[in-house]
């Protein structure tokens, strides 16, 4: 899959093991954003095991986007089958995954890229038969939240344990324009 709105950006799956690093410092650059530690997801073993929950055997998927030249790979985002809780395996049948991590560089910003790579989770998630999609930001990520909710994300109660300053969103079914990701 490939999109692109300049003949320079290209947004594909990431492929593993050749983008496992590409991929755990996107990742990690991420989660240095953020005003809370992701430790209480395993996220140091979470890196170490990529693709794991991203790989496409159990209907996961990690997308990169990429620019030509000097600035390779400018972000990421990614979709994984939803886990109630740390210890659960979802059945291949599930019918509810969860977005991931989206960031782009600071420099790659403002320019409608952040929206492609949504657009690309969301209709990933079609394909693999995903109903709905669900995620959490941090309330302070004003801009990650009217991107999403211009989208037609809908916030809904919490479905993790307390994150402080989170807010927590569903794409798909119930009152959602989107039924069924039908963008």
């Amino acid at each position: 899959m490939s999109q692109s709105s300049s003949p320079q950006l290209t947004i594909r799956p990431a492929t593993f093991p050749p983008d496992k690093e590409t991929v755990a410092r996107l990742f990690l650059a991420y989660a240095q954003t953020l005003p809370i530690s992701l430790a209480f997801q395993d996220f140091d073993a979470e890196l170490a095991g990529l693709p794991g929950k991203y790989a496409a055997e159990v209907r996961g998927t990690v997308f990169l986007a990429g620019m030509a030249a000097s600035q390779p790979t400018i972000g990421c985002i990614a979709i994984r089958p939803f886990y109630h809780t740390k210890s659960a395996t979802p059945s291949t049948q599930t019918k509810v995954c969860e977005l991931k991590c989206l960031y782009l560089t600071p420099s790659s910003r403002g320019r409608g890229v952040a929206k492609m790579l949504l657009s690309a989770a969301v209709q990933r998630a079609r394909e693999l038969g995903y109903e709905e999609m669900l995620f959490h930001t941090i309330a302070s990520m004003t801009a990650a939240r009217r991107l999403y909710e211009g989208y037609g994300f809908e916030e809904i109660e919490r479905y993790y344990e307390r994150i402080e300053g989170a807010v927590f969103y569903r794409l798909g079914k119930r009152k959602s324009r989107l039924i069924s990701f039908g963008v």
